[in-house]
């Protein structure tokens, strides 16, 4: 028996174990700030009654009530553990056994684990190598300069990769043997880090210009050297594309043309620039990308309306203050432009002439990700987090289905997917006593913390679901028909993605500090912990042969931090066999059905890492870390490949008094050259997959 690996004692104070530095630029201060939802929908209830057909797991009828006093649901049927256990093995899941771990580990994961460290540098495990892919900077169109942090011109940056890659996706390439299509989202700007001399309360058009072109997304095809599982980049290949916060972006959907979306720019409200703050993404079965507008809020300057407040906008000048290059970042003369962010964006890489889509009937709200797949008879189903303190989880089902082929007519038809459908908002329900529930993170006495849910309409096409509300509002401020509803306050959903094998979804929620605060919502079971430091991963299983059902089971399968912390649980594996992880943000799954988590914001005094962690077997919950990210960095964008692992490693050296004079890290390119944003390929030495 190996020994619980160690931590390391010393952690920052700063909320979400972030740098100020950082907070600055990603997400405009939000955690210094108001939490957005001031609702009351979970602890002093409006009523909702809502009869719901159970075709999910128990296939039992149940009635979700949310009563005025309690602001709690009752659900009739079978109750956990035993009636879970029983549903999952009439839907072909054997219920979990005893743990008795072989000594080699879950296939996919046998490695030896790296342990919490403050490396400045990418770490691995003992016989994997790794190269730096693609930094921020290198040439990738035609004409482009190479990379002079000292003579940077916007012109040179958009036909360069973008700033702080996140989300990474990697999708086949025909006809070209060992190449592959990367797609990248460029994030956020550190200005502080990108321009020698720079002075926050006085930018220069040149750099704000540059941010611009360093914001959006990255296409660009890559090499593999066919001994290792190295990567490089192919400068200047055909499909080689940038888009940034000027690009032409159509809006497409049921609001598409809405009067909420209108400016004096665009009297059609059916045509934006730019993309920003795209954290996640999501890869489609048709062979898109989905990439997802964030912190959007942050580059807005003089928010008037409440509708403004409750996505976050605050009602002065901005960090970066691009309202004095651009009247559409200023709401007094534009109110209406930020209501064209916060969307869901349909790339389609293998086509660098088309114009990619803004999704409105995904909703509008800080998407951190949206990760579809399949239905039985064809729909795509995709799940999305709404990441802030006290927001919701949501799901799309569309009204089509996807067309099998790679013919110009299945690949337009496909296009269409994401335009018809049905919005939902997740309401979830603990199966535990109240009292038992109180807010340490103390197991409830069945021993999960687990429930049952249902999924509440609010928009179908034209038609609001929602009282008092027009479809056309619905999408636009969707977060404010999720209030109405009822929807369950989460601890920061961030991303979310179903399993391949099981179609479980698996759903990172990150942290919450405000948790329990007077006037804020208390502990429940789905998010038990007060003062949500370290986050945990809600999984959720509903019935994947109807995609009309509206019900769900879930349980929390990881309540990350410290595993000596009685608070902490590892999907009961035994947890001195187990790294210590905090602040879960982007997953993604393996062939084995192994499923992959990056950190952000670690509490426990450890650089972020990735790491990986069985979902089924006797090894359920044996969670090992794979690697970590130099100073400053988070690890973003996970791709795990039978051969390589892709991380996208995102703001390195961003550590509060850094600068582009006084740098907190030597990543990638050692002492005397900038730190820049890099995407990291690993392997393994002796040529073989992945943790076999």
């Amino acid at each position: 028996m190996r020994n619980l690996l160690p931590l390391i004692s010393s952690h920052s104070a700063h909320a979400g174990g972030r740098s100020a530095l950082t907070c600055r630029f990603r997400c405009g201060d939000a955690c210094f700030k108001e939490t957005p939802n001031t609702s009351d929908n979970e602890y002093a209830g409006d009523i909702i009654a809502r009869a719901v057909s159970r075709r999910s797991m128990m296939r039992t009828a149940a009635v979700v009530t949310v009563a005025a006093a309690a602001g709690t649901a009752a659900l009739t049927g079978p109750s956990a553990p035993q009636a879970e256990a029983a549903a999952l093995a009439g839907h072909g899941h054997k219920p979990y056994p005893p743990h008795k771990p072989a000594p080699s580990g879950a296939r996919g994961l046998r490695f030896s684990p790296v342990a919490p460290n403050k490396n400045d540098k990418v770490t691995v495990p003992d016989g994997y190598g790794q190269n730096v892919v693609i930094r921020w900077g290198e040439p990738i169109l035609r004409g482009a300069p190479a990379f002079n942090p000292e003579k940077q011109t916007a012109k040179a940056q958009a036909g360069q990769f973008g700033y702080n890659n996140d989300f990474l996706s990697l999708l086949p390439l025909r006809g070209e043997r060992g190449r592959q299509v990367l797609v990248a989202n460029h994030e956020y700007t550190d200005e502080v880090l990108m321009f020698r001399g720079y002075d926050p309360a006085n930018p220069t058009r040149e750099q704000v210009e540059i941010a611009w072109a360093a914001h959006g997304l990255s296409v660009v095809v890559v090499q593999e050297e066919s001994r290792t599982g190295k990567l490089g980049a192919v400068t200047r290949h055909p499909l080689n594309r940038r888009l940034t916060a000027t690009s032409e972006f159509r809006v497409t959907g049921p609001a598409a043309g809405s009067p909420l979306l209108r400016t004096s720019a665009d009297r059609t409200g059916s045509k934006v620039l730019g993309t920003l703050n795209n954290c996640a993404g999501g890869t489609t079965p048709w062979g898109t990308t989905l990439h997802g507008e964030e912190n959007f809020n942050q580059y807005f300057a003089n928010g008037t309306t409440a509708m403004h407040k409750r996505y976050g906008i605050g009602s002065g000048a901005t960090e970066r203050k691009w309202e004095r290059f651009d009247r559409r970042f200023d709401l007094a003369q534009e109110p209406n432009e930020a209501n064209r962010f916060g969307w869901v964006v349909e790339l389609d890489p293998y086509d660098p002439d088309s114009t990619p889509r803004k999704r409105t009937a995904l909703g509008r709200f800080k998407h951190e990700a949206a990760e579809p797949r399949l239905t039985a008879d064809g729909r795509p189903v995709v799940y999305m987090g709404d990441d802030e303190k006290f927001d919701y989880l949501y799901k799309f089902v569309s009204s089509k289905r996807m067309k099998k082929g790679n013919s110009r007519a299945a690949r337009e038809h496909n296009l269409t997917l994401l335009d018809e459908g049905t919005l939902y908002v997740a309401k979830l329900t603990g199966d535990s006593p109240a009292a038992e529930i109180d807010g340490s993170g103390k197991l409830p006495d069945d021993g999960e913390f687990d429930g049952s849910g249902v999924w509440i309409p609010l928009a179908t096409g034209t038609t609001s679901h929602v009282p008092g509300m027009t479809a056309d509002e619905v999408y636009v401020y969707t977060r404010l028909a999720g209030d109405k509803v009822g929807a369950t306050k989460m601890d920061r959903p961030e991303d979310v993605e179903p399993s391949p094998r099981t179609g479980r979804v698996y759903v990172a929620l990150t942290n919450n500090s405000d948790r329990g605060k007077e006037g804020k919502a208390p502990a429940d079971e789905a998010n038990p912990r007060n003062g949500n430091k370290h986050g945990q991963v809600l999984e959720l299983a509903e019935n994947w042969d109807d995609p009309t059902s509206d019900g769900f089971d879930w349980r929390l399968f990881l309540v990350a931090g410290d595993p000596n912390d009685p608070s902490t649980y590892f999907a009961g594996f035994p947890k001195d066999r187990v790294s210590p992880i905090s602040c879960p943000d982007n997953v993604a799954f393996d062939t084995h059905g192994n499923l992959w988590i990056s950190t952000d914001g670690n509490q426990l005094g450890s650089h972020d890492g990735l790491f990986g962690v069985a979902t089924q077997g006797d090894r359920r919950g044996e969670l090992k870390q794979f690697l970590t990210v130099p100073t400053g960095a988070e690890t973003c964008g996970p791709v795990i490949q039978d051969r390589r692992v892709l991380v996208a490693v995102q703001h390195p050296g961003e550590v509060d008094g850094a600068s582009v004079e006084k740098p907190a890290s030597t990543w990638p390119d050692g002492p005397g050259k900038i730190v820049r944003p890099s995407v990291v390929a690993v392997w393994r030495k002796d040529g073989r997959d992945i943790g076999v």
